[in-house]
């Protein structure tokens, strides 16, 4: 039986713009199982790179708890919190995110080399992931001497080479063309496969329908919709 990878109680998150007072969610409530494949949907500027920064602990809740792994995440300090990120969850960001002074395979292998594990070991396990998302060819390039699109191809490799429970995405496919696109869900269906849990922020609706489900984000409020 699955159990609860992530559990999310009352959430809020709200802030103060020059427009006025803006609550992007409000007593928000969610269980996700071990293995889920979750889209989060909804019109740009809605919450959905917010929600994964604090599904992420790299934003504080104005309210409401976050529990990852059974383990509440209200009140820990920054170090307790890269721990948590560094064992339970991957991070693929919008922007890429990736480190400009190294190679596309220093970069895949940098989660690995933190937690420890040996240089060789590791340049063979980026090497196959970078061949798995097609850009081995590149693994010796820097960032600016990569396109968007395998940049991303980049960051996406680095989220999967570290074998977390929990991965997040924002916007995972938005800078590939729709060939690679279809190429990197797969990725995605083959680690929901070996239980691991993906939330993923898209406007790509094809992609968005394959997910277990959707949480469709708008006016403050979030619910839960079937993906087919």
């Amino acid at each position: 039986m699955n159990k609860f990878l992530l559990e999310i109680y009352n959430l809020k998150k709200s802030y103060t713009h020059t427009s006025g007072f803006i609550t992007l969610f409000n007593n928000f409530n969610l269980q996700i199982k071990e293995g889920e494949l979750v889209a989060l949907v909804g019109p740009s500027g809605s919450g959905k790179s917010s929600l994964l920064h604090l599904l992420a602990l790299l934003d504080e809740p104005s309210k409401g708890k976050i529990i990852i792994n059974k383990q509440e995440t209200n009140n820990l300090s920054s170090e307790q919190k890269d721990l948590i990120r560094r064992d339970n969850i991957s991070i693929i960001f919008q922007d890429n995110n990736l480190l400009t002074d190294f190679t596309a395979i220093e970069n895949v292998m940098m989660p690995l080399i933190i937690k420890g594990e040996k240089n060789k070991i590791v340049e063979k396990k980026a090497e196959k992931i970078l061949k798995d998302v097609k850009i081995l060819n590149r693994s010796n390039h820097f960032p600016s001497e990569l396109s968007g699109g395998e940049q991303q191809r980049v960051a996406i490799a680095r989220a999967l080479i570290a074998e977390t429970n929990l991965i997040l995405a924002d916007e995972p496919t938005g800078n590939l063309d729709y060939k690679t696109s279809k190429e990197i869900f797969s990725l995605f269906l083959k680690l929901k496969k070996l239980k691991k849990t993906i939330i993923f922020a898209t406007h790509n609706r094809e992609i968005a329908n394959r997910a277990d489900y959707k949480l469709f984000i708008s006016d403050g409020n979030i619910k839960r919709v079937n993906a087919r």
